[in-house]
């Protein structure tokens, strides 16, 4: 849990006191979750929002063709789960696996409210990361509405430097909205470019 510590009070304004710690922990439930495992599949309802200790995980969507399209990528210290199903209570149109094995916290959408209300820090942390979120989100949004697969992709890169290393290609051009292929040529060009910068420092 100290890791959990760690990432709290490095995103609040004072560090977090032991029993308010406690009182965050005895809300959180520890989950191991396998490679390849679910924490949801589409049509059952999100029962807890996580936040992953260690692993990397996804969560998509499948069309009626059966294309899978990935709404976020997520590593340690990065929280997953559907929140319109979680505060709704309705199902899920989103599938959450593990791509590799993990360790997670589990906290309802309940607690968390209890949290909310009790515990400053934790309010804090929270009011913060719904502003990341949404600035993150809104950032999306105009870069697929106006930059270059090229421009998304450098983008990626430089927002999410250790996720070329954990995630496979494919699941990245499916979070960027495009082909695989493109993906290639556009690594392609980058290496290229880099290596020609590096001849003629």
């Amino acid at each position: 849990m100290q890791a959990f510590r760690t990432y709290i009070d490095a995103n609040i304004s004072a560090p977090v006191s032991d029993a308010d710690f406690a009182h965050i922990c005895a809300a959180f439930a520890p989950k191991r979750l396998k490679k390849r495992s679910f924490l949801l599949r589409a049509g059952e309802v999100c029962k807890h929002f996580a936040f992953v200790l260690k692993g990397a995980l996804r969560m998509y969507s499948v069309d009626n063709k059966g294309i899978e399209h990935v709404l976020s990528l997520g590593v340690e210290n990065w929280w997953v789960g559907d929140r319109e199903s979680c505060v709704l209570l309705t199902p899920s149109r989103y599938y959450i696996d593990a791509l590799e094995d993990a360790s997670l916290l589990l906290i309802t959408h309940t607690q968390m409210q209890e949290l909310l209300r009790t515990v400053p820090a934790m309010a804090e942390l929270m009011r913060g990361l719904d502003q990341r979120h949404e600035t993150a989100t809104r950032r999306r949004l105009e870069a697929a509405i106006s930059c270059t697969a090229e421009e998304r992709y450098v983008a990626f890169l430089a927002q999410h430097p250790r996720y070329v290393q954990r995630f496979p290609q494919h699941l990245i051009a499916s979070y960027l909205g495009i082909l695989p292929e493109t993906l290639s040529r556009i690594r392609t060009k980058l290496h290229a470019k880099h290596q020609s910068t590096e001849l003629l420092s």
